[in-house]
């Protein structure tokens, strides 16, 4: 028996490719991987569908590196997918040779995206992965180059198929087919093909090149806003949006850190302040701030430089302002140097 590592994401694609193979016997391990901008939640599930076992790979360290700077650019936000599923296919081939798998295979369908799936984008991710001869994609495998597997009899050609482009016709009649009753709706898990987030993580990159994870994660938890200190250093100030953001928050605090928080007897945000290189001369303590009623943001003049006391001043009162309650009030916020 065959033996298929495919790289499930945990849409219907990837899905209905491991489908597809199990249906000539295969044997399928489904990979997924995780790092600061998607995680393998899904992948998961959809694998318990199947019936499969799961492996997780963390990747995050070297998939924010290769964010940072990818040999083949980005899409139309921040996602460097050819880049992305080059650096996944490398490690599926290093467990792949490792264990013996005879092939990888991946959801993959030629023309369904324009920049990652056209032919020379799934060529080029092919040969930079290693994975000439040893990579299948079952959905359009017929409209494709012949493979190892398939020319040795492993796989047999005629019982993969010839989906392209963007419809979903194709697929939804395998659903069908295959009666798989939960399946994901394409796109929508990488947060690097969503414009906000994106914008942040540029403006993340351009200020602090040699930001790292912890960085990058703060900005999935709140509102995100840069100060200058006197010495035109960069500070990042994350006001939280709801409870699970202040949670996050105060799990990714780390030395050098602020965080600034309403009493535990009055609900409010948590934000964090965080300088690269630097310290503030902040004391632990409480301190009172009067929330204005209305804010305009252009008001607290971002780019300016300002001192450490202007900048804990600006901090309180945009933790303030989003305690919608405290608007036009004077509160009283707890200020920890961690």
């Amino acid at each position: 028996m065959a033996k298929a590592l495919v790289l499930l994401s945990g849409g219907l694609d990837s899905l209905l490719a491991a489908r597809v193979l199990m249906e000539q016997g295969i044997e399928v391990t489904a990979l997924s991987f995780k790092s600061y901008f998607f995680d393998t939640a899904k992948a998961r599930q959809a694998a318990e569908q199947l019936g499969v076992e799961f492996r997780e790979v963390d990747f995050s360290v070297e998939h924010l590196a290769m964010v940072k700077n990818p040999k083949y650019g980005y899409g139309k936000n921040i996602n460097p997918c050819i880049d992305c599923h080059a650096l996944m296919l490398k490690k599926a081939k290093e467990i792949m040779a490792k264990e013996k798998f005879d092939f990888v295979a991946t959801g993959e369908v030629l023309g369904e995206r324009p920049m990652s799936q056209n032919l020379d984008a799934l060529k080029q991710v092919e040969k930079e992965a290693g994975l000439v001869g040893r990579l299948i994609r079952p959905l359009s495998a017929k409209l494709l180059p012949e493979t190892e597997p398939e020319l040795t009899g492993r796989v047999i050609r005629g019982r993969l198929l010839d989906i392209s482009g963007r419809s979903r016709k194709p697929q939804l009649a395998l659903v069908e087919k295959y009666g798989i009753k939960e399946f994901q709706n394409p796109g929508g898990g990488c947060l690097l093909t969503d414009p906000a987030f994106s914008e942040k993580l540029m403006k993340l990159f351009e200020y602090w090149p040699d930001s790292d994870g912890s960085d990058a994660l703060l900005l999935k938890y709140g509102r995100v806003f840069w100060l200058k200190t006197g010495q035109e250093k960069n500070l990042l100030l994350i006001v939280g949006r709801e409870r699970e953001d202040n949670e996050q928050l105060e799990k990714l605090v780390r030395p050098g850190d602020i965080l600034i928080k309403f009493t535990p007897l009055i609900a409010g945000p948590t934000s964090l302040l965080r300088i690269k290189n630097g310290q503030l001369a902040v004391a632990d303590g409480t301190s009172e701030i009067n929330v204005p009623k209305e804010l305009k943001m252009g008001e607290l003049k971002f780019g300016e430089a300002k001192s450490d006391a202007e900048i804990l001043s600006t901090a309180m009162i945009l933790t303030g302002y989003y305690a919608t309650k405290s608007r036009g009030s004077k509160v009283k916020l707890e200020i920890n140097l961690k």
